[in-house]
Order: C-alpha cells, then structure tokens, then sequence
C-alpha cells in the first residue's frame, strides 16, 4: 500500500518525521489530550523515542501502534492544503519519460 511508512524519526516536543513509500512525508505532532489509555507511555520522552516500523505502521514497545493510513490522509491533506508541491512534505511528481 501507498501508505506503508518507510522511514520514522523520533524529533523534540512529541513530534516524528514520518516517510511512506510513496514519498509523501511530514511531521506528525502528539497533544497530551491524544495521549490517554494505551498512548499514555508515549508521554514519556525516553520511550516515546523508541519508536520502529512493524508492517509499514509507525509502532512501540507493547504492541503500541498508530494507523498508517489515517496518518498518510492527515498529511497528504496538509499537503494539499498548502498547494505548494514544492514543499519538502509533498511527494514529488515521478520523472516523464
């Protein structure tokens, strides 16, 4: 799937750099109000940053994951919102042959 991430970084203030397959990528920021029931360990900044891939889904320690498509159609809309497919966080049209 198009949204199966790739790449996942762990960034200051609750905050991961997110890449998926397709080239879309961006930032994903967690609220504390987001982070109640099985998120709450993500409020800890030391396990927070111990996020990994399983499947193409951003995950934790503890069977803790988030949804990789709800994830991609938040970005892609903030993509397209700014119209600026110039942006860093927007894919970039594949190369014409």
């Amino acid at each position: 799937m198009h949204w199966n991430v790739v790449e996942v970084r762990p960034e200051p203030g609750r905050c991961l750099f997110v890449r998926f397959e397709d080239g879309l990528s961006g930032h994903v920021k967690f609220a504390d109000e987001e982070l109640t029931g099985v998120l709450a360990p993500l409020r800890e900044p030391a396990f927070f940053r111990r996020v990994f891939i399983d499947r193409g889904a951003v995950a934790w320690p503890g069977e803790i994951d988030l949804a990789p498509d709800a994830m991609y159609a938040d970005l892609k809309a903030r993509c397209h919102a700014t119209e600026s497919h110039n942006s860093p966080e927007c894919p970039r049209p594949a190369p014409q042959k």
